[in-house]
């Protein structure tokens, strides 16, 4: 198969790439070593949409930060993705940092953030109740988001599929290199102005392409050097989280940063658009790129920190922790765009915060940059469209009645902790770009998201997937890979095998 453009990576950047490409006729196709979207840094991060004061004016962070900070209400409503504006606090706690929050807000102005004040102690506490008595004033930006973003990423790809995209799971890129397309003379007519296309070599084969987006988070940098003698470097910066209970929904309502340090906007205490409390993330600069593993250090470390801006935090209902990796490119700025000696090589590389809020921008950007190198004319099928999943929980009783009727599935609650029925789960794992694995079916309707995280539901929807995706129960997976909940069969006493 031959496409007109490859997005490497499926986070949320390499989605938003294809969804606004198949804006443009084309073929086009995303590569994702993983079996599904949204595993990688998109699945494990703070779920804010940022207003954009933090980024240095000038700065790409800085453009592409409050470009899609102003895109995320109309593409929600476009996409059926849950996002809210709760404002964001930077907290100030000594009368002494006062220049610096007034460089936050002055560098805010600059990024042409609106409605930016600087409140004080009284203010404050009037907003959030359990803010530290200590604290002293706060920058206060009401543009500020929050959103979810799984369903981000599963909705942009899913949009992306429905017109016409293509996925390609459990695909490893292992190199590039361009080649002359008289090689291959099937679809001449695909060469570009310089008589060149990509070939892509996959652990499945090769995949060539006229263009190739790098979309591939902490792994970008090792394509870009592939291609091009101007090199970069990632280094990959884990942030450890812990989530709390929705019992403490309400606890805070806006995200509460503190004054940023050196490696970032420091540990944040926010809501999140489904009624959990988040805190977190520290930052440790590693060398390995998937290491994921959460600390004691480190859990103690952001559960002291954030008590210094919030008190009181009910700790005692935290109901798990995790980490992400964030791609930290050494310049601190991300890369947009085309290295000189890379023709229609597109990086989207050094993707760190702001990125959840940056990546709708940015592939908006990609994708004209990229249709109008190729010469592609808009889609005029395209629908930017999107239904979300059905929640019962959200529907009236007259409604919920008449779906039951029509579906018993959406009446048969499978997880308890966070009323999943077994419809949701069902059409999470039918659609296109669908679940494929616990993990998969978690993010997209909260299925194991709850206090017992999985401990009653997940027999119930291991057996879900293998009934859908018609494999044995025994290869179903937590996150695709060697990650099979069911290590082996056992005999009974019979010598019959059971599972």
């Amino acid at each position: 198969m031959i496409y007109d453009a490859a997005v490497i990576g499926a986070g949320i950047m390499g989605v938003s790439v294809a969804r606004f490409l198949s804006a443009y006729s084309g073929k086009f196709c995303v590569i994702e070593k993983n079996e599904d979207v949204c595993t990688g840094t998109s699945k494990a991060n703070s779920a804010i949409v940022h207003a954009g004061f933090d980024a240095e004016p000038g700065s790409l962070k800085a453009k592409y930060n409050l470009l899609g900070s102003l895109m995320y209400p109309q593409l929600a409503e476009e996409l059926d993705i849950p996002f809210r504006r709760n404002g964001s606090l930077v907290v100030m706690m000594h009368e002494e940092d006062r220049p610096k929050l007034m460089e936050l807000y002055e560098r805010g102005i600059a990024n042409g953030v609106e409605d930016l004040e600087i409140i004080g102690r009284e203010r404050l506490r009037g907003l959030e109740p359990h803010i530290s008595e200590n604290a002293v004033a706060a920058l206060w930006a009401p543009t500020g988001g929050i959103v979810c973003p799984f369903l981000a990423t599963v909705a942009l790809a899913e949009n992306a599929a429905d017109n016409g995209v293509d996925f390609l799971f459990g695909t490893e890129v292992n190199a590039l290199c361009r080649v002359k397309s008289a090689v291959i003379p099937e679809r001449k007519d695909l060469a570009t102005e310089h008589g060149y296309l990509w070939e892509i070599d996959t652990s499945k084969g090769a995949v060539y392409a006229r263009s190739v987006i790098n979309a591939a988070g902490v792994m970008s940098d090792i394509y870009h050097n592939l291609v091009s003698a101007r090199k970069i470097r990632i280094i990959p910066r884990k942030g450890e989280y812990v989530l709390l209970d929705r019992i403490t929904g309400g606890y805070v309502e806006r995200t509460i940063f503190q004054l940023p340090g050196k490696l970032g906007k420091g540990v944040l205490v926010s809501p999140t658009i489904h009624g959990n409390t988040l805190v977190g993330p520290t930052a440790e600069e590693q060398y390995d790129r998937e290491a994921v593993n959460t600390t004691f250090d480190g859990i103690s470390d952001l559960m002291e920190k954030a008590g210094d801006t919030v008190s009181g935090i009910p700790f005692r209902e935290v109901i798990t922790s995790f980490a992400g990796v964030r791609a930290h490119e050494v310049g601190g700025d991300f890369i947009i765009g085309e290295p000189e000696d890379a023709p229609l090589f597109y990086d989207c590389a050094g993707i760190e915060s702001p990125g959840l809020t940056a990546a709708p921008a940015i592939g908006k950007q990609a994708a004209a940059d990229i249709a109008e190198k190729l010469g592609l004319k808009t889609n005029p099928s395209f629908n930017g469209t999107r239904k979300g999943f059905i929640n019962p929980l959200e529907m009236a009783p007259e409604e919920l009645a008449e779906l039951i009727r029509k579906n018993p599935d959406y009446g048969k609650i499978v997880c308890r902790c966070e009323g999943v029925t077994e419809g949701e789960i069902r059409d999470a794992i039918r659609r296109k770009v669908g679940a494929k694995s616990l993990d998969g079916v978690k993010r997209r309707v909260r299925a194991g998201m709850g206090r017992c995280q999985s401990g009653f539901c997940s027999p119930r929807v291991m057996d879900i997937l293998s009934e859908e995706l018609g494999i044995p129960v025994s290869e179903i997976t937590k996150k695709g890979g060697y990650s099979r909940i069911i290590a082996d069969k056992i005999k009974c006493c019979s010598g019959e095998d059971k599972r």
